[in-house]
């Protein structure tokens, strides 16, 4: 199982050059999750479709599988995550060898700007300055989890 290395942030400004990125639409619905975290979801990203089952934190690291499911899979079990669902647009950023994601909300998340940045490592998690850009550190803050935003 691959380690997914990641910290959050909210968005304090956007920065120059964002309105000349391409967004790619997101719908994501889970099909489990548990108090500590892990998790299964569904993600439809513009015309591909994935499972992904993620482990309980660990810092800013923890075990994710993705696979690729096929349209009529992933339209099978899409209704299985009702009530559990978000939609944002990602809009991918190069900041110097990373490259950083911001999620623009839409639905009942409105309004939320959200940046994520994975990392190689986790000493290069902790060891990350965020540019003047990024707004408040939300990465063990679970009220900007995906999980909980999920409520469509």
């Amino acid at each position: 199982m691959n380690q997914e290395i990641e910290r959050k942030f909210l968005v304090k400004a956007l920065p120059d050059g964002f309105d000349r990125t391409d967004g790619v639409p997101i719908d994501q619905g889970y099909l489990a999750v548990e108090p500590h975290g892990r998790q299964v979801r569904l993600r439809r990203k513009a015309d591909a479709y994935y499972i992904t089952v993620k482990g309980a934190p660990n810092g800013f690291a923890r075990a994710e599988l993705e696979v690729e499911l096929s349209a009529s899979q992933f339209d099978a079990l899409w209704p299985l995550t009702r009530g559990h669902r978000l939609r944002k647009t990602r809009h991918e950023l190069p900041l110097g060898s990373l490259t950083v994601e911001v999620d623009v909300y839409g639905g009942l998340n409105e309004g939320l700007l959200v940046v994520e940045v994975e990392f190689p490592t986790e000493a290069e998690a902790h060891a990350f300055v965020p540019p003047a850009w990024f707004g408040r550190d939300v990465s063990a803050d679970s009220h900007y989890s995906n999980r909980i935003l999920a409520r469509e």
